[in-house]
């Protein structure tokens, strides 16, 4: 269930979503097009439906940067944190992630593999975490994805903004349960 839990999610919201904004933020970071990082957190807040998972990818996107910020050098990177301590933007996470890849050097395509990885193995760490789950089974949850993230990252890492889409009902439904809940292990 969590592999293809993982699957539904990337390729209905994760690639055709957060990675095409992600790849489109390195090239923009990577053309000091300020006004274009704009648009794409605004797109990237706009597409979250439910107000938990908006505020965490702004959260999340925040912490990336000042983190990233206190060892990178980057104007582009000194402008986005910035743009997020006067509140001017969100901040969103994949916005973020390609501004703080462009400012260490790490391209489109590197970037995208790398957010899907890391939210494959947050899923896994999260089922580990909770028990549902030991660690072999999620070493074999991530190797059995690998194929899906190179082919999702081939896909989405040049898509133009555009084509950004994502269609999960049963996830945001779920996610919106969450959002109502009084007692939560994990925030999103």
């Amino acid at each position: 269930e969590l592999a293809e839990f993982n699957r539904t999610c990337i390729r209905q919201q994760v690639g055709p979503c957060e990675c095409v904004i992600l790849a489109n933020a390195c090239e923009a970071a990577g053309a000091s097009d300020r006004n274009r990082i704009r648009e794409l957190d605004e797109i990237s807040g706009s597409v979250r439906m439910i107000r938990e998972t908006r505020e965490a990818s702004a959260r999340s996107g925040n912490q990336l940067a000042r983190c990233v910020g206190g060892f990178a050098d980057g104007e582009v990177l000194a402008w986005w944190n910035a743009e997020i301590k006067e509140g001017r933007i969100a901040g969103t996470y994949p916005v973020s992630f390609g501004v703080c890849c462009d400012a260490l050097g790490i391209g489109g395509e590197r970037a995208v593999l790398m957010l899907l990885y890391g939210f494959v193995a947050g899923n896994v760490g999260a089922s580990l975490r909770l028990g549902m789950i030991q660690h072999l089974e999620g070493q074999e949850v991530i190797h059995s994805l690998k194929p899906l993230i190179t082919e999702t990252a081939r896909r989405y890492a040049g898509a133009p903004v555009s084509e950004v889409w994502q269609f999960a009902p049963q996830t945001e439904i779920n996610q919106m349960r969450h959002e109502k809940t009084d007692a939560k292990m994990f925030i999103t």
